[in-house]
């Protein structure tokens, strides 16, 4: 049995500005990993660098322009290689519903939780950043 995670937002900002916010590495830095690299196109590879400890990789596998991005892990840890990741978009009146989810958890252990935990203060920097221009400093992230 694995275990799933999932986060709801409405961000009040072009769908085309949180898309570019989830999928540019010039956005995401802003928001997520310390230093990034990949472009959003299927097959395409990720590097999510958090610290020398935490430099991960993750596939594409899919990217459908403002509308969806999804990421498979493939060199992280032992918990989130068996994992993917990936953000839905969907136009919702003048707000954007953001449906995020990450799943394939092999278990629901303290990683697991904290996983959920910093997705949850994670996207609400991501709402910061594309709505107001808030960037908050990587070592005051989760």
């Amino acid at each position: 049995m694995s275990h799933s995670i999932y986060h709801d937002l409405l961000i009040n900002t072009p769908i085309k500005e949180i898309y570019d916010a989830i999928t540019e590495p010039k956005h995401l830095v802003n928001w997520w990993p310390l230093r990034c690299e990949g472009k959003p196109k299927e097959g395409e590879i990720y590097n999510f660098f958090f610290a020398p400890e935490y430099d991960w990789y993750g596939k594409v596998i899919k990217a459908e322009k403002e509308k969806s991005f999804h990421i498979k892990m493939i060199k992280s840890d032992a918990d989130w290689d068996a994992t993917s990741f990936g953000f839905e978009l969907e136009q919702n009146d003048s707000n954007v519903l953001v449906n995020f989810w990450h799943v394939g958890w092999p278990e629901c252990n303290a990683h697991y939780r904290r996983s959920s935990f910093c997705w949850a203060i994670l996207l609400n920097g991501l709402k910061k950043y594309v709505e107001k221009g808030i960037i908050i400093p990587f070592e005051e992230r989760e």
